[in-house]
């Protein structure tokens, strides 16, 4: 029996994905919660096989959580189910130890598709996104490579600069001075070849493949 945490600040997602198993003999939904608090304090009481979790939960930093989570319960298999695009945060998630990364407009047969191949070990991606990243490894301009070339902090960084916000404020969200807030500007302005901001928040965009 594999067991599985939903953690999502949407009553209705949780509704949704238990309602997918509710009659399934190889998985028991141990618990529901709606913010990261609660995420943390069912997992030190009982750590699931599989964690299905939202990048916005309530109280935590996604990505930052998400390798906490995988440093401190090494055993655990994490899906991201998230409302953000998968062009451009899949990749970060899949770095920082998530399993799959699955878009909130999924049907729910592909969401219970990689729910099982997660369960049984696997990583799940879609096939757009996996074809992009096949097609991007044949260009060293193509906008993906850019982006695989980012670590998943130079990727916060950058989703963050694309929304508009200051460095004083992504200092407080990544808990990092503005200082490394202004290096880690000056390695995207590099790696994604551009000479300024501007520049830099019009690349990100373009990063959002459609």
């Amino acid at each position: 029996m594999t067991t599985v945490l939903i953690a999502d600040h949407h009553p209705i997602t949780r509704k949704g994905i238990v309602s997918l198993f509710r009659h399934s003999e190889d998985f028991e939904i141990i618990g529901k919660v709606s913010n990261g608090n609660e995420m943390y304090d069912v997992l030190k009481a009982t750590t699931p096989d599989v964690l299905i979790m939202e990048l916005d939960l309530p109280q935590i930093n996604g990505i930052m959580a998400l390798r906490t989570i995988k440093k401190e319960f090494t055993g655990i298999k994490v899906i991201i189910f998230s409302s953000h695009p998968e062009e451009m945060y899949a990749l970060s998630a899949i770095k920082a130890g998530a399993s799959a990364y699955l878009s909130k407009t999924v049907p729910t047969k592909i969401l219970k598709k990689a729910i099982e191949r997660v369960a049984r070990g696997g990583i799940y991606l879609n096939d757009n996104l996996t074809q992009q990243l096949a097609n991007g490894n044949a260009s060293e301009n193509n906008m993906v490579v850019k982006y695989k070339k980012l670590s998943s902090r130079e990727i916060e960084v950058l989703n963050l600069l694309s929304s508009g916000k200051r460095n004083k404020d992504i200092a407080t969200t990544l808990s990092i001075n503005e200082k490394t807030v202004s290096t880690y500007k000056t390695r995207l302005l590099k790696k994604l070849k551009v000479d300024n901001l501007a520049d830099l928040i019009h690349q990100s965009r373009l990063l959002h493949i459609s």
